[in-house]
């Protein structure tokens, strides 16, 4: 299997203690920079448009299996299949957004909990 990024985030948020839960809960808008080689894939996105992204959380920790739901401690121990936990055998993240503006290979999206550089590997509409 071989993934390679489309695009990279750039949101203020640099750490995972500023990055809430889900991005309905408080995350920034954010703009996303697309590769030149997939200018053509991304030229009908506009604002408006929602869009699900999927990411690969690069700063994930891959041998967790098991977490206490939303880091709470007095939550029992789950499996991270049954959790939206970042930390995972194969951390993709899923993010439903909202275009806020377009300029050139730059898309501005709403409500997005991703790291600053953290890739993005697919673009999907919101069905």
């Amino acid at each position: 299997m071989h993934l390679r990024p489309i695009a990279v985030v750039e949101p203020p948020l640099r750490t995972r203690a500023q990055a809430p839960k889900q991005g309905h809960e408080g995350a920034p808008a954010a703009w996303l920079a697309f590769a030149p080689d997939v200018a053509e894939a991304m030229g009908d996105i506009t604002v408006g448009d929602r869009l699900v992204l999927l990411t690969w959380l690069d700063r994930a920790d891959r041998s967790v299996l098991r977490v206490h739901p939303r880091n709470d401690p007095a939550t029992p121990l789950t499996g991270v299949f049954t959790t939206r936990s970042p930390d995972r055998p194969n951390p993709i993240g899923l993010h439903e957004v909202t275009v806020e503006a377009v300029d050139g290979l730059r898309v501005r999206v709403s409500d997005l909990e991703a790291l600053d550089g953290t890739p993005v590997v697919d673009v999907k509409p919101v069905l």
